[in-house]
C-alpha cells in the first residue's frame, strides 16, 4: 500500500474545540490523568487544530447520458449507474468524515450545454472546490478541458478512474494551475482528494500567533490565505508569571516523567517550569482564536525573563495535532500547520548541518515531538535532557527509527515550497556531538552535494510524502522546489 492510500485509510479529523470548552475542561485534565486517561484527555484539552466553517464542494459527472456503453473503454461491462453510486457513497463518506458540504449534481453533464450553464453557475456563485468526474474514454475530455480553463479561480480535482484516460488524454489538464488530475484505480483516493480541499479551506482561515516585537499586528498571506497574527514578545514572560503549580500542571510534569525513557539533567522543578509553558501556549491560542503559536524563545531565554524555554510545549501541541515552533519562524509554522491538517502527523523543525565526510544532512533541534508516526499513533522513546544551549529547563531528546524513509519540507514564502526525501541514518547523542538535543542524520535522495540543500528549519517527517505534497501544492497554486 502506498502512504498515500495509507493516509487516506487511516484519515480523520483531529479533536476540535472551541474557546469555552477548552476552558471549561482545563479543571478536569488532573483528574483524566489520575485516572490513566492522559492521552485521551490531553487529546480533547488540546489548542484548537482545526478552523471554524464548512467549504462547500461542488461535484459534477462528465459522461454521455446513455444507459450503457458498446466496445471501447470503459466498455460494456462497465455498470454506468452503480460506478457514480459507488463514488458519491465514496464522497459523501469523505464529507461527513472531513466535515465539508458536497453539492453534488447527479445529473451528467453530456454536451457542451451542459458544461456551459455548469460554468455559468460556477461563475454566479463559486464554491470552495470542484471536483470533475471522468466517466468515459473520449466522449468526457473536450468537456473536461473545457472546465479546468475556464472555471476561474476554484481549485480543481479531476478524478479519472482506470478505464476513462489514456496518456493524450491527460495533457490538455496538466499545466492549468490549480488543477490536479487524479488519474488512478484507486477510488478510495477521494478520501485524499476531500482532504485537501478541506486543507486548503483550513490554511486559508488558519490563524498562527506569532509572539515577536512590540506591537500587536495581522497579516494575511498571499496564496496561503493563512493569517499570522503577531502579539508582543513581553507578553509571553508576564503571562508565564501567571501560571501557577496547579495539579494540572503537577500531573503533566509526572506523565513524562515517568513517560521518559531516561531523564539526564532536568530536576523535577525544570519539569514542572517546563510544562508551565504549554498551559501558557493553550491559553494563549484559545485567547487569540489561533490554531497554532510560534514564540521568538531565544531572547526569552538568554535573558532569563522565563526559567525554562518552551521546548517541552512544543512538543505536546505537535504532538496533538496544532502547532508549536520555535523562534518565531512562521514559513516552520505553516509548515508544521500544513503537514498536520493533510497527514495527521508532526513535522521536526531542525537546524540543518550537512555532513560533508557522509554527504549527508544532520538536523538538530531542542524540540521534537514524539508521534512522529502519527498523532494516533504510539510515541518514539524520548530521553529528557536540559536546553543545550542555556543548559536549563527541559528539552527532549527523541530517538528515530533508523531505516525510516523521511520527506523534508519546507515553506519559503507563501508562494512555494521546497520538498525531498532521504532515509534515517541514526541518532547523534550530545555529547560527545554539540548542538541541540534531538539530533538526526539523514541519506538524502537525489542530492549529489548535501552543502547544495536549501532552506533552515526545514521539517524532517515520517513517510514518503513527496507525490502528495506535490498533489496539494498543484492544487493549491504552490510552487515545489526540490531540495
Amino acid at each position: 500500500m502506498t502512504e498515500t492510500n495509507k493516509t487516506c485509510a487511516r484519515a480523520g479529523c483531529p479533536f476540535t474545540l472551541n474557546r469555552r470548552s477548552f476552558l471549561a475542561g482545563t479543571g478536569a485534565l488532573a483528574a483524566a490523568i489520575n485516572t490513566g486517561l492522559f492521552e485521551f484527555a490531553s487529546s480533547i484539552f488540546a489548542a484548537e487544530p482545526r478552523t471554524a466553517g464548512r467549504p462547500i464542494v461542488r461535484v459534477v459527472f462528465v459522461r454521455p447520458d446513455v444507459k450503457g456503453y458498446w466496445m471501447g473503454w470503459p466498455g460494456a461491462a462497465y455498470d454506468i449507474g452503480e460506478r457514480q453510486r459507488h463514488y458519491t457513497r465514496v464522497l459523501n463518506s469523505a464529507a461527513e468524515k472531513f466535515n465539508v458540504k458536497l453539492d453534488l449534481q447527479s445529473e451528467p453533464l453530456a454536451d457542451e450545454s451542459d458544461v456551459n450553464k455548469c460554468l455559468s453557475q460556477l461563475k454566479a456563485q463559486s464554491p470552495n472546490g470542484l471536483i470533475v468526474v471522468s466517466m468515459s474514454l473520449n466522449q468526457s475530455w473536450p468537456h473536461i478541458n473545457k472546465i479546468a480553463q475556464e472555471r476561474g479561480h476554484i481549485p480543481t480535482i479531476v478524478f479519472s478512474p482506470m478505464g476513462t484516460s489514456f496518456t493524450g488524454h491527460l495533457q490538455g489538464t496538466r499545466d492549468i494551475p490549480g488543477v490536479y488530475v487524479a488519474a488512478t484505480q484507486d477510488i478510495e483516493w477521494l478520501n485524499f482528494g476531500i482532504r485537501m480541499l478541506r486543507t486548503i479551506w483550513d490554511m486559508e482561515h488558519a490563524r498562527i500567533c506569532i509572539v515577536r516585537g512590540d506591537k500587536p499586528e495581522d497579516k494575511k498571506l498571499d496564496v496561503i490565505g493563512t493569517t499570522l497574527h503577531y502579539i508582543p514578545r513581553r507578553r509571553y514572560p508576564e503571562e508565564y508569571r501567571k501560571v501557577a503549580d496547579s495539579d494540572e500542571v503537577r500531573a503533566l510534569a509526572d506523565f513524562y516523567t515517568k513517560q521518559a525513557k531516561k531523564i539526564v539533567e532536568p530536576t523535577q522543578r525544570d519539569i514542572m517550569n517546563s510544562v508551565k509553558n504549554y498551559v501558557l501556549a493553550r491559553k494563549v491560542c484559545a485567547d487569540e482564536n489561533c490554531q497554532g503559536i510560534s514564540v521568538d524563545c531565544l531572547p526569552l531565554v538568554e535573558n532569563r525573563l522565563i526559567p525554562a524555554p518552551p521546548c517541552m510545549a512544543w512538543l505536546r501541541l505537535n504532538d496533538e495535532g496544532s502547532v508549536g515552533a520555535c523562534e518565531a519562524d512562521w514559513n516552520a509554522a505553516i509548515s508544521l500547520r500544513l503537514t498536520s491538517y493533510l497527514f495527521d502527523r508532526p513535522g521536526f523543525m531542525q537546524d540543518p548541518a550537512p555532513n560533508t565526510v557522509n554527504n549527508s544532512l544532520m538536523g538538530a533541534h531542542c524540540s521534537c515531538p514524539t508521534k512522529l508516526d502519527g498523532i494516533d499513533k504510539p510515541p518514539e522513546p524520548l530521553i529528557l535532557r536540559s536546553h543545550s544551549e542555556s543548559n536549563t529547563g527541559v528539552a527532549p531528546q527523541v530517538l528515530w527509527r533508523e531505516g525510516q524513509k523521511v520527506t523534508i519540507m519546507k515553506f519559503q514564502g507563501p508562494e512555494s515550497i521546497i520538498l525531498g526525501t532521504g532515509r534515517v541514518l541514526g541518532n547523534i547523542d550530545t555529547p560527545p556531538a554539540g548542538g541541540c538535543r534531538t539530533s538526526v542524520e539523514l541519506e538524502l535522495d537525489d542530492v549529489a552535494d548535501a552543502r547544495d540543500t536549501k532552506g533552515f528549519h526545514q521539517l524532517f517527517i515520517y513517510g514518503d510524502l513527496e507525490l502528495p505534497f506535490k498533489a496539494y501544492c498543484q492544487l493549491a497554486g504552490i510552487k515545489v522546489v526540490h531540495i
